[in-house]
């Protein structure tokens, strides 16, 4: 029991000098996700997004947010999954990524997560999509979160013409 008690204040000391992060969590399925707390901007409802000629099929089209154009990446599709047969219950979470605002569409929302930085292992290599997508996994009440690296998310690869 001193052990157990050790480990929580051991993670509560890390959380006062800052060696923690928070995040929000969604789901992809059954698979947890999350991103950086800081990086969202708005949680939204999924409405539809207007098509854009000539992009890959994970870019869902665009939105206009209070007169930002945001592009919204589909991301069950980005994963390899195919495209999210969207519902009324699909969200978009809209993100900074550096100077520009990205939306993902995710089937959900979880929750928003304190987690210990030192607690994020690295992604296994593999010739999986998800390695070269997440920046890191971690546990959490007995469930891996993958940590999503928004720039490789958002970075398209051109179409060949």
């Amino acid at each position: 029991m001193d052990a157990l008690e050790a480990r929580d204040d051991s993670d509560q000391h890390d959380i006062e000098l800052g060696n923690s992060m928070q995040l929000i969590a969604f789901m992809i399925g059954e698979q947890v996700y999350g991103v950086e707390i800081t990086t969202v901007r708005e949680i939204r409802a999924w409405n539809g997004a207007t098509p854009l000629p000539n992009t890959q099929d994970y870019v869902r089209g665009v939105i206009n947010l209070r007169g930002t154009i945001v592009p919204i990446f589909d991301l069950r599709a980005r994963f390899g999954d195919g495209l999210t047969n969207t519902t009324k219950n699909h969200v978009v979470v809209v993100m900074s990524v550096g100077e520009k605002w990205v939306g993902v569409l995710v089937d959900a929302v979880s929750d928003i997560l304190t987690i210990s930085k030192k607690d994020v292992h690295k992604v296994p290599e593999g010739d999986s999509m998800d390695s070269e997508l997440l920046n890191g996994i971690v546990t959490h009440d007995n469930k891996m979160v993958g940590l999503i690296d928004l720039d490789a998310i958002v970075s398209v690869v051109k179409t060949e013409t």
